[in-house]
């Protein structure tokens, strides 16, 4: 994976408590990496729903290989947040591609 390509920085989010001013522990996003990714594609999708169609921002990170991450995680870039939908390996180890679809899009 060429190192030219990977422009873009994205921070990978993990769902657990944290413990806000006053000592209060409620669920949030913790930060569990920054790296440096290439954005693959993006897209608007279209969908039929039951009640009608919506559209969702799709969205392809590729990234260097990591071997913590989960469907569970997200990805914020540029402010807005992504769920991570699909998490698919690039060779052997060689990187992955995060198929990520935005959080309230």
């Amino acid at each position: 994976m060429r190192a030219g390509k990977l422009d873009k920085t994205i921070t990978i989010q993990r769902a657990g408590l944290t413990v806000d001013d006053y000592g209060t522990e409620t669920e949030g996003w913790n930060d569990v990496a920054t790296v440096r990714a290439q954005l693959v594609q993006a897209s608007t999708e279209e969908f039929m729903r039951s009640f009608g169609s919506s559209s969702e921002i799709a969205v392809v990170f590729r990234v260097r290989y990591r071997d913590d991450l989960t469907p569970s995680d997200r990805v914020t870039y540029q402010g807005q947040a992504y769920d991570v939908k699909e998490i698919k390996e690039l060779g052997r180890r060689e990187g992955l591609d995060l198929r990520c679809v935005a959080v309230g899009g």
